[in-house]
C-alpha cells in the first residue's frame, strides 16, 4: 500500500492542505479519525465502501466526507487508486455554495456538489491518465475551474488559527472575547465555513494533537492534564468516541 501526498500549485495552496495518491493491491478495511477539514476522493480504480454495524454502504467514485465526530471505517477493495484532496480548514468555502456544516458527518456523491458533467469529466480523465502527476493535474484543473472570486471570512479564519495555537485547549468564551463577537453570530459564521462548531471543531484539533503526543514517552494522565482535559474520564470518553478505543489499548499498537 502506498500513500504518497503532493503539494497543490501555487493558486490553490490557500485552499488545499495537500493532495494525496493512494493505491493498495489488496483489500483492505481501516479506521479514520476526525480531522480538521473536508476531504474529496476520487477512485480512478476500484470500490470503496463504509462499514457501520456490520452493514456495508458502496461509496461513488467520486465522493466528499465532512467534519465528523468519530472516526469512520472504510473498505476498499483490491487494486483500488484515489486521488484525495485534503482541504484547509475554510478552503471548502471558496469552491462551492454549499454551507460546509451540511457535510457534517456525511459522505456523499461529489455530483451532489459539483456538476454531475464535470465530475463525469474528470473521472474519465483520471481513468485515462498514467502517472500520478497526470492525475494530480487533472484534480487540480478541475478545482481551479470551480474557485471562485470570494473573500475568506477574516475573523473566522483567526478564529481558526487561535484555537490551532491552543492546539484546542481555547475555551469558547475566551475565544469570544479575543475576537470581539458573541457566541451565537460567531458559530454560526463558523459552522457555514468550517463545517462544524467552534467547541467541536477544538476538541477535534486537541485530539490529533493528543495522538500526536501519543507514542512520546509521556504517561497518559500527563498527557490529560497537558491538554488540558477536565479530569481523566473525559479524556477517556473523547478519546474513546474519536477512535473507537481507549487511549491504553491504542498506545499498545503505535
Amino acid at each position: 500500500m502506498r500513500f504518497d501526498k503532493y503539494i497543490p500549485i501555487e493558486a490553490l495552496k490557500p485552499y488545499i492542505k495537500y493532495f494525496v495518491v493512494s493505491e493498495s493491491e489488496c483489500e483492505n478495511e481501516y479506521k479514520v479519525f476526525p480531522s480538521s477539514g473536508l476531504v474529496v476522493g476520487f477512485q480512478y480504480n476500484g470500490q470503496l465502501s463504509t462499514v457501520k454495524d456490520r452493514a456495508v454502504n458502496h461509496l461513488a467514485s467520486a465522493g466528499i466526507t465532512g467534519i465528523t465526530d468519530g472516526y469512520k471505517i472504510f473498505r476498499g477493495s483490491a487494486n483500488i487508486g484515489t486521488i484525495l484532496v485534503y482541504f484547509t480548514e475554510t478552503g471548502f468555502s471558496n469552491f462551492a455554495m454549499l454551507p460546509s456544516h451540511e457535510l457534517f458527518n456525511l459522505s456523499i456523491p461529489l455530483n451532489d456538489v459539483f456538476d454531475a458533467r464535470s465530475i463525469n469529466e474528470v473521472e474519465e480523465k483520471l481513468t485515462c491518465a498514467a502517472t500520478d502527476n497526470q492525475r494530480i493535474k487533472i484534480v487540480e484543473q478541475f478545482l481551479s475551474s470551480q474557485l471562485k472570486d470570494i473573500q475568506t471570512d477574516k475573523l473566522i479564519a483567526e478564529a481558526v488559527k487561535l484555537i490551532r495555537q491552543s492546539k484546542g485547549a481555547i475555551r469558547i468564551k475566551e475565544l469570544n472575547e479575543k475576537l470581539g463577537i458573541s457566541q451565537s453570530p460567531l458559530e454560526k459564521r463558523f459552522r457555514k465555513m468550517v463545517g462544524t462548531t467552534p467547541k467541536k471543531f477544538a476538541s477535534i484539533i486537541r485530539f490529533n494533537a493528543v495522538l500526536d503526543n501519543l507514542n512520546h514517552t509521556k504517561s497518559l494522565i500527563e498527557l490529560c492534564y497537558q491538554h488540558n482535559f477536565f479530569d481523566q474520564a473525559h479524556f477517556v470518553k473523547d478519546f474513546k468516541q474519536y477512535t473507537g478505543d481507549t487511549p491504553e489499548n491504542f498506545k499498545r499498537f503505535l
